[in-house]
């Protein structure tokens, strides 16, 4: 059989008792809630790291543009965990939706540790370097884990 039945309709459990559509859901969570703050945080980030002392007082298109793009990136991060939330914990989602939204958080979330493995963010610091490359392959796990349990086994969420 290529594709499990429903866990919940066979009674498929793993460690625990926990069903796989409890899993996909919990790392969902997970994964969104660290979208949420990433996003929320960045909102803020220009000021608290006076990003904008390091451009020329002259660029102020430049200003404009950096703004423009961490209010875009900041508000993408935070729709991106809600969304996912409303999918996998709504009951009007259907299987399809959610492997789209999951596959598209995928791309962002490994698009954003690749970039961490080969242009570290943070390398005045180690602890700041590494702590966000952890934090970048959590977050990445917590929906890959979740978009292959969904398109492998069929879970109806």
């Amino acid at each position: 059989m290529l594709f499990a039945p429903h866990p919940q309709q066979t009674g498929e459990t793993l460690l625990g008792g926990m069903t796989l559509n409890l899993l996909v859901k919990i790392l969902v969570m997970i994964g969104s809630c660290a979208s949420i703050g990433f996003g929320t945080w960045h909102f803020f980030v220009p000021k608290a790291w006076k990003w904008y002392s390091y451009i020329d007082i002259n660029a102020t298109e430049l200003v404009v543009a950096v703004r423009a793009i961490n209010v875009f990136f900041s508000l993408s991060l935070v729709l991106f965990g809600i969304i996912n939330i409303l999918l996998v914990y709504g009951d009007k989602s259907n299987r399809y939706s959610i492997i789209v939204m999951l596959a598209a958080t995928c791309i962002l979330w490994m698009t954003r540790l690749a970039f961490q493995l080969i242009y570290p963010q943070g390398s005045m610091n180690p602890v700041l370097q590494y702590g966000m490359l952890s934090a970048f392959i959590i977050v990445s796990l917590c929906y890959i884990i979740s978009l292959y349990l969904m398109v492998s086994q069929k879970i109806v969420v």
